[in-house]
């Protein structure tokens, strides 16, 4: 008996077009002091268990079936039959919780320190000025710099990251008997990723912790878990202890995934990249879900519906043919190698930074203003058709540099160096038209729905930049170029005329990777494209991003703290800290001999398989 113990859970949420089987049938067990990891991409329910266990579900969802229990010596309590009075006290104390998007989880007008006195004091029982204590050592713990400086902090002063560890050392601070972390270190980078992994997993040790982690990273759930619950259309296909799993996947959905990691083992190959979306979950038919994915789909997984059987003693899986499948990929493996295509051989100088620096004010005295680096003398160059990859802990200056070249930063920004376009200094030339040098240099954002207008077709958002950088440009023009675009990233003429909340996360990035090439760019600066988004989604993205260099020969410069990624995809690698270039060398040549200890340390602190 675990200490969470979930039988037959099934969550249902109301919808225009009928009832979303959010879940089905779940069933799973987490002992005192372990890890059970849920995996699989957006849409498959993880987030749905996580909120259905908590009993947080929207107004719209509803449990209609399944028993949820939590142990404490020889009782058991069922959360789903208990009052909400009973449960709010319970979530706080025995069950806490780390949500995927901090900044909308932390309250936007209390002080970092007030939230975190306020928990520690309602559950603990501790007086003020002891919760202050506990709250700078919890700040502490989780790697935040000058934690008492911080407590007097609100949220919108710190980073993505920061807040991140600020909801980890919140939900820590209790002591929970269970904790349950969805997606606890998408904003962070490797080193202090690896710094909260230690943490969670020494809490484990000392407090006996059992923990339910749901993430899209399987590195992660490689050196974290005990067990693995893979996840697709809201039902558990496939659970199985993780040394097991990752040697000896069953279900064809666990081996697509495993597949479609990028490694450096796999450059100049495409990615492995699973086609299609997860099912529509409102009255689902039956039959297999995955089966219209399937490369190895038979005539009855789309009538009967497989249950989860024992493939072994502590394997399970969801599908008819496990015992047959030979897991091979059909055809041959598709080369993109840079070197096949006409600018894989370039040495064009496409942009180049010299001596590029950043400061911003800090508060001085009276009379003058002191001002603190963040960037110091950069200097990148951008080749037709390469990559370089810009690689650091948060706060190293990576998106100050990319937003530097954009001339993004605000006015009371120091900026020193130039940016140099063609060998030419950007200030030389003009800002807008078919020679102006912001068609020419693109951006794509991490959150696509974020810098996607919510309220505009997808066709209106794809030719706005052409109104305002190519006033040259006719409606005739501006159309077909829409029309290429769209079909470039691989997405249908018909997709024009939705609303971005229409589509996929996957999708919404293909979109926001069309924005960026409608002007017909040079250089294209991507930043974190891909860390949001799930395993086989970011192969279909790496894929796209390779392919379209190799057709255009746009020149990428890739910030990213997925080391994994940068392997795959970089010709040149530039590591960041605190402002400064540390090393700087091919990819092949620095990963398999970085010279400095800083670099040596964060390929180290990367999870890998």
């Amino acid at each position: 008996m675990g200490l969470l113990n979930i039988h037959g859970l099934s969550t249902r949420l109301a919808s225009e077009a009928g009832w979303v089987h959010a879940l089905d049938d779940l069933s799973l067990a987490i002992e005192k002091g372990q890890t059970f990891a849920l995996v699989g991409e957006s849409g498959c329910g993880k987030s749905m268990t996580a909120l259905s266990i908590a009993r947080l579900l929207p107004d719209s969802g509803a449990i209609v079936a399944g028993q949820v229990k939590l142990s404490e010596g020889t009782a058991n309590t069922d959360v789903l039959r208990i009052s909400e009075t009973a449960m709010r006290t319970l979530r706080g104390k025995r069950i806490a919780m780390i949500f995927q998007e901090p900044g909308t989880s932390l309250n936007p007008v209390m002080t970092v320190g007030d939230q975190l006195t306020e928990i520690i004091s309602l559950h603990t029982g501790a007086s003020k000025a002891q919760a202050l204590k506990e709250a700078e050592e919890w700040l502490g713990r989780v790697g935040i710099p000058e934690p008492r400086k911080r407590l007097q902090q609100y949220p919108f002063e710190m980073s993505g990251g920061q807040k991140q560890r600020v909801m980890i050392a919140m939900a820590l601070s209790v002591k929970p008997d269970l904790l349950i972390a969805d997606e606890p270190t998408t904003a962070l980078d490797v080193s202090i990723q690896a710094q909260v992994l230690d943490l969670l997993k020494t809490l484990q040790r000392e407090q006996g912790m059992a923990m339910l982690l749901i993430t899209h990273d399987l590195a992660i759930v490689k050196q974290m878990a005990d067990t693995v619950g893979l996840m697709y259309a809201g039902q558990l296909v496939e659970k199985a202890s993780t040394a097991e799993f990752f040697a000896a996947p069953r279900h064809p959905y666990a081996h697509a995934l495993v597949k479609s990691l990028p490694s450096q083992a796999q450059r100049g190959n495409a990615l492995y990249a699973l086609e299609g979306r997860v099912p529509s979950l409102v009255n689902p038919k039956p039959g297999c879900r995955f089966a219209a994915r399937c490369m190895h789909a038979q005539e009855n997984c789309n009538e009967s519906t497989p249950q989860l059987t024992f493939a072994t003693e502590t394997h399970e899986v969801r599908c008819f043919y496990h015992a047959d499948l030979s897991f091979q990929k059909p055809g041959s493996e598709t080369t993109i190698s840079n070197d096949e295509n006409i600018f894989g051989g370039s040495s064009k100088v496409v942009l180049q930074t010299v001596s590029l620096s950043v400061a911003y004010p800090e508060k001085g005295g009276l009379l003058r203003q002191q001002f603190k680096p963040v960037l110091n003398k950069l200097d990148l160059t951008l080749l037709q058709g390469r990559t370089v990859a810009l690689v650091g802990e948060s706060g190293s200056g990576k998106t100050t540099a990319a937003r530097a070249l954009l001339g993004l930063l605000g006015s009371n920004a120091k900026v020193g160096g130039d940016v140099l376009m063609d060998s030419r200094p950007l200030r030389q030339w003009t800002e807008r038209g078919p020679q102006g040098w912001r068609s020419k240099i693109q951006f794509v954002f991490q959150d696509p729905f974020a810098s996607l207008n919510p309220r505009h077709r997808i066709a209106e958002i794809l030719e706005e930049p052409l109104l305002s950088l190519r006033p040259d440009m006719d409606a005739a023009a501006r159309t077909a170029r829409v029309l290429k675009v769209i079909d470039q990233v691989s997405m249908p003429e018909e997709a024009l005329a939705r609303f971005p909340h229409e589509f996929s996360g996957g999708q919404r990035q293909r979109i926001a990777i069309a924005r960026a090439l409608v002007s017909e760019p040079k250089i294209l600066i991507c930043d974190e494209p891909t860390s949001a988004l799930d395993v086989s989604v970011q192969a279909q993205i790496l894929n796209l991003l390779k392919r379209l260099q190799n057709e255009t020969g746009v020149a990428m410069l890739f910030i990213t703290h997925n080391l994994a990624v940068v392997q795959y995809l970089a010709d040149e690698v530039v590591v960041l800290r605190q402002g400064e270039v540390i090393e700087r060398g091919s990819a092949v040549q620095l990963f398999s001999n970085p010279q400095h200890a800083y670099t040596r340390q964060l390929i180290n602190a990367a999870p890998v398989l």
